[in-house]
């Protein structure tokens, strides 16, 4: 009651009008499914967009107008980085500028839309709520090799506009859903994308660890709703019992973590069959005399290695791998590497003339590495364990060894009466529990699955989400300042086959979105927070986009897609004892790719991104922050990243313009894609008297306005 009493006097205080709550927890709106509404009739007849006709029926009822539409070359340069997150070019400007078809707008999004570089973008964001990160984490945040294939799986699924629901149901239960598609059991891999303690002393709490990880970022990102409090007690503000937690995470009691999955295509894995069959033939009798020399001693170091196990992974290990069940399975994978043997450990137990000819049979054996067909790909992802899951019990104070009664999978009992799954499919490998929440998550009667999604869509076009807490549409989030158009947009997505481009579209040729961000005095004293839109937020470019802006302009953006995460140089003091240190990619050209490709450390983060805010990917990030800090005007000044692409900006001028004042016009173009005004071409041409084109192009690259989207 607290929180809501806060709420309405700030409400009353500020002159905007109070939200409605539910009469109680269980009534909250968010857990009724919604229902299209009509759009409000306007005085004015020439509002067409259902967006700017709700947006604009707020205004009037608080005694505003909209702010006048911003100039064309602010909206190219809005857009692009909006859908792309790269800067328009100059020609890219003139031509949307001086286009005068009363459709060059809707033309300039459908190109945008069409790029490959709006997976790029987009995909940033679902990554962000996705906790993304090529390391493990922990103390020793080891190397997640094949992590990548997750990032370029999502952004595909951008660039492809893959229903939203599909998206969903892959991630969920790709495996269960589509066994056949190497990228569903890639999408899989979205469950596993958190921290994790690979070498805990204790391997049943480092699973529950994870099962509490995937059932606290499934219903974040999918639900907006907080369910982690109800780990180790009732929630103390949402309707949301103990028992409603471990029935959500009973739908992945059965799942096996995968580090190593086969998502090789049929194709991929017929090619590999025949190669490897030559390969095999041309080998064979090296390597059966390599075996010779190594299976006795090899045989032995296994034993020793297996016999210091605990009794269970004894067994499990000396089962025949046909004959193993479900956790002896499971069992054997946890501990490979305490019992895996490598080449100088055997070595050691050869005598000397057994080791010199190990030694010529490998030579030999080397010699035939162009006819080795490479390894299939592998990937993170989930299956289901053989047999019947485990039980999943209720944990008294979210403790391991407090297990108390036996839930059986079940959905959060406010949003749907307590009604019990049923197993959607059942295969030889798996139950169908996953699929089952897949696909309640997904379907078109839930409440709260596509309110969520538009409102991520909207928050990132606008800068605020029409809920403000974009992961939490529960009590205590904040109520919608426009639930009608939430619930419009909501419903709109599902008719429209849950296609998010079609939704970038309808908001973006709103009225509401192509509003300038200066606002007279009158509004912004009546409007301050801009909570009823009367304005276009101003809003700072995150770390990626300024990187890849600095790249773009300087005409060294390497456009190359996909494949494993890159690193580029960065300075050694800031790497300094970095945990699996800083390993510098040996191509220059993938120093210079896109901000989506580079590696991601989660104990070190990359310094340039991290000053602009980089989330913590422990965490899913609903919403980056956007600070103005001191060390962000000294990385533009200062950091190799920039003073690289004032260097070859200046470079470029110097090709491009052949007096100083058209250089001094291209420059503010290529950096902040407009023309300098009088005053500052005056001011540019001193400036050069006394400093380098290289230094003139550093202080463009310092100013707001290259970071700021007007």
């Amino acid at each position: 009651m607290q929180f809501r009493r806060a709420i309405i006097i700030v409400a009353l205080l500020t002159g905007t009008t109070p939200p409605v709550f539910a009469a109680s927890p269980e009534d909250h709106w968010a857990w009724k499914k919604p229902v299209r509404p009509a759009a409000p009739t306007l005085k004015d007849s020439s509002i067409t967009s259902p967006i700017d006709a709700f947006v604009r029926h707020k205004l009037e009822a608080n005694g505003l107008q909209p702010t006048p539409p911003a100039t064309r070359p602010q909206l190219i340069r809005r857009v692009t980085f909006d859908l792309i997150g790269l800067p328009p070019t100059p020609d890219e400007v003139d031509a949307f500028v001086n286009d005068a078809s009363p459709n060059a707008y809707e033309k300039l999004l459908d190109r945008l839309l069409a790029s490959s570089q709006y997976g790029e973008r987009w995909g940033r964001h679902w990554l962000d709520l996705a906790r993304y990160a090529d390391t493990n984490g922990y103390e020793q945040d080891e190397i997640r090799p094949h992590a990548w294939r997750f990032r370029d799986y999502v952004i595909r699924s951008f660039n492809e506009d893959k229903p939203f629901d599909r998206f969903i149901i892959e991630q969920l239960a790709g495996d269960e859903a589509f066994p056949g598609d190497p990228a569903a059991l890639v999408a899989t891999g979205f469950n596993l994308l958190g921290p994790d303690m690979t070498d805990s002393a204790d391997q049943a709490q480092r699973r529950l660890n994870t099962l509490n990880d995937m059932t606290d970022t499934a219903s974040l990102v999918f639900l907006g709703l907080t369910v982690g409090c109800a780990r180790c007690h009732d929630h103390k503000f949402e309707p949301i019992p103990q028992t409603d937690y471990y029935r959500l995470q009973a739908f992945f009691a059965g799942a096996e973590f995968r580090t190593n999955l086969d998502v090789a295509s049929s194709d991929e894995r017929e090619k590999h069959l025949l190669a490897l069959r030559e390969y095999d033939r041309l080998t064979q009798s090296l390597r059966d005399d390599i075996l010779a020399v190594e299976q006795p001693h090899r045989a032995k170091l296994l034993d020793a290695k297996i016999a210091k196990l605990s009794a269970e992974a004894q067994a499990a290990h000396r089962t025949p791998p046909e004959k193993r069940n479900g956790g002896q399975q499971e069992l054997v994978r946890e501990t490979a590497k305490l019992a895996a043997l490598t080449d100088a450990e055997v070595e050691k137990t050869l005598s000397a003339v057994e080791l010199a000819r190990l030694k010529e049979l490998r030579q030999q054996l080397k010699s035939f590495d162009s006819k080795k067909p490479a390894p299939l790909p592998v990937g993170m992802g989930m299956t289901d364990r053989q047999g019947p899951p485990p039980k999943t019990h209720l944990l008294e104070r979210g403790e391991l060894s407090n297990k108390a009664q036996v839930v059986d999978p079940g959905f959060p009992v406010t949003l749907t009466s307590g009604r019990k799954p049923e197993p959607a499919k059942i295969t030889p490998s798996s139950g169908g529990r996953r699929l089952a929440l897949a696909n309640w998550i997904a379907h078109a009667d839930n409440p709260l699955t596509a309110r969520v999604i538009v409102n991520r869509v909207w928050q990132q076009h606008f800068g605020r989400g029409l809920v403000p807490t974009a992961s939490d549409f529960g009590v205590r989030g904040e109520p919608p300042t426009h639930p009608e158009l939430l619930d419009w947009l909501a419903t709109e997505l599902v008719d429209g086959g849950w296609r998010l481009k079609r939704m970038h579209k309808l908001m973006l040729l709103s009225e509401t979105y192509r509003q300038s961000t200066i606002a007279p005095q009158t509004t912004m004293e009546k409007d301050p927070d801009n909570t009823f839109f009367s304005r276009m937020n101003r809003l700072r470019l995150e770390g990626e986009a300024v990187r890849d802006s600095l790249l773009a302009i300087s005409g060294r953006l390497n456009s190359t897609m996909g494949g494993p995460g890159v690193t580029p140089p960065v300075a050694p003091e800031a790497v300094k004892g970095a945990k699996g240190g800083w390993i510098v990619s040996p191509d220059p050209k993938d120093h210079v790719r896109r901000s989506v490709y580079l590696f991601a450390r989660r104990n070190l983060r990359h310094p340039f991104l991290e000053a602009f805010d980089l989330p913590d990917s422990n965490l899913s990030c609903p919403k980056r922050e956007r600070s103005t800090t001191a060390p962000q005007a000294l990385a533009l000044l200062n950091a190799p990243e920039a003073m690289e692409a004032a260097k070859f900006v200046a470079e470029r001028l110097m090709k491009e313009a052949d007096s100083e004042p058209g250089r001094i016009d291209r420059a503010y173009r290529l950096t902040l894609g407009r023309l300098p005004t009088n005053k500052e071409r005056e001011r540019a041409g001193v400036f050069l008297k006394t400093s380098s084109l290289s230094e003139l192009c550093r202080a463009l690259m310092n100013m707001n306005e290259f970071v700021y989207l007007d």
